[in-house]
């Protein structure tokens, strides 16, 4: 792991460097990959602010670039400050990364309730997930390169439209392959 130091209208002493290095190296137990780590210092020339000495990190690792900031009185404490933070801020993206490739670790969902047949269980059918958003609009009658061009203006990954060939609900959407697919609606028979 690699350290490197940055300051501006701060004095940084070898005793201070030696320090915030062994603070900052207990990082690479937690995370793997960890390529180097850049440093910066500087004072806030403002008068009302309290806590002048200001240290700023960002951590360069395989999967991630994890930044934080943190200000004191002195140097140690604006460093102190910032690994709280940068401590935070890993714990919650080892989370995340355990959770997304070891599903053991993820919370249990609630039970399934059983199906009654009186009525549809909507937590049942969405598989323990809820609908926390929903959206009206109008739809847009157009061709189906219209409608790709819309998706792609719009950064989407998909954009839902009425297909003016058929007069039908359509999709198109964007495919892994790069090309963009249509998936066009069948009347009801």
């Amino acid at each position: 792991m690699e350290t490197s130091f940055r300051t501006k209208n701060v004095s940084l002493t070898e005793e201070h460097r030696s320090l915030i290095n062994q603070k900052l190296t207990h990082f690479d137990h937690i995370v793997e990959g960890l390529d180097r780590i850049e440093v910066a210092f500087y004072e806030e020339r403002n008068p009302r602010i309290p806590e002048k000495d200001v240290c700023e990190v960002t951590m360069h690792t395989r999967w991630a670039v994890i930044r934080a900031k943190g200000s004191g009185i002195d140097v140690i404490a604006a460093v102190d400050k910032v690994i709280e933070k940068l401590e935070h801020r890993l714990e919650k993206l080892k989370g995340r990364l355990i959770g997304r490739s070891q599903p053991h670790h993820r919370p249990p969902k609630p039970p399934e309730k059983a199906f009654d047949g009186d009525g549809l269980d909507e937590m049942a059918l969405l598989g323990g997930a809820q609908i926390v958003k929903s959206k009206s609009f109008t739809i847009a009658e157009m061709s189906p390169a219209e409608a790709a061009l819309q998706m792609q203006l719009l950064s989407h990954d998909f954009y839902f439209f009425t297909n003016r060939e058929t007069g039908r609900p359509a999709v198109v959407y964007q495919r892994e392959d790069g090309d963009v697919g249509l998936i066009d609606a069948n009347e009801r028979s």
